[in-house]
């Protein structure tokens, strides 16, 4: 396998409010097409930091190749923008694999093949018992990431935790791509998802739950909202869905029963069940 990540940034120039111009770093997206034996399966847009492990998560959130043993080498080349994958068996029937194709909400257009929804009822995770302090301990963790983001903006980050601890954190252009790099990771090193947590910074769609949930991961937390598609899919896989979550401040769609809470919290003016109306503001 190479290792050929490259810098998630480079400078450029600008001109701020004050007519001064300003060398800044911005967020690098560059165009990553994973070939399979030979066969063009994909074409990523990426920051290129982890091209090799999100070769490897793609082709595994999608259901594309079932075990890690089957895949024999992943080598990128950038000059001509491409992950070339080669599995031992050498298959040939890539186009039939593959299926009818469903373009996602997620940033720059994610993927699932259509099959992968046909097999979400064989998904089902085990709880795991996060108190409310424990929510509050891990924020407290992910403050100090998020580096690509603090220069450059314009990047998603996702976190695979455990307890208070982050494991890892990566940053990418789509918070797909950032998902699947952390699935690389963990099939490459047999990571269990059992224990563990997921954070995103984007927003909770059907997509999101879909890969945690075929990570065996329990609890999904992101600082943005949530879609209906996302929580329908977080109660039928039994994933624990925090969204909103930022500060002392979360919203859990699914599985409060896990979130016991045991922090006191100043009194707060009571706003539950405020309806809106269409065409009414708040």
């Amino acid at each position: 396998m190479t290792q050929a990540g490259l810098a998630a940034t480079s400078p450029a120039r600008a001109v701020d409010e004050y007519g001064n111009v300003r060398e800044m770093p911005i967020a690098d997206e560059r165009a990553l097409t994973i070939y399979v034996d030979s066969y063009e399966i994909v074409t990523l847009m990426t920051l290129g930091t982890h091209p090799e492990l999100l070769a490897l998560g793609y082709l595994r959130n999608q259901g594309l190749v079932d075990d890690i043993g089957e895949i024999k080498s992943v080598q990128v080349d950038w000059e001509v923008n491409a992950a070339a994958v080669t599995t031992f068996a050498g298959r040939a029937d890539w186009k039939e694999r593959l299926g009818p194709r469903i373009v996602t909400t997620g940033c720059g257009q994610g993927t699932v093949f259509g099959g992968i929804l046909e097999d979400l009822g064989q998904i089902r995770v085990v709880p795991i018992i996060l108190p409310q302090s424990r929510v509050y301990a891990l924020l407290k963790s992910l403050n100090e990431y998020n580096e690509v983001y603090r220069s450059a903006g314009a990047v998603h980050g996702c976190a695979l935790c455990e307890g208070d601890r982050v494991l890892l954190f990566i940053e990418d252009v789509g918070r797909h791509n950032a998902v699947d790099v952390i699935a690389g990771r963990m099939w490459l090193d047999e990571i269990s998802g059992a224990d563990k947590i997921f954070y995103t910074t984007g927003r909770l769609t059907s997509e999101m739950v879909i890969k945690v949930g075929q990570m065996g991961i329990p609890v999904l937390m992101s600082r943005s909202g949530v879609t209906q598609m996302g929580l329908k899919i977080a109660r039928d896989l039994g994933v624990t869905l925090l969204s909103r979550v930022q500060g002392k401040h979360f919203l859990v769609y699914n599985g409060a029963e896990h979130i016991p809470r045991d922090v006191a919290l100043p009194p707060k003016a009571d706003v539950a069940n405020v309806v809106v109306r269409a065409g009414e503001t708040r």
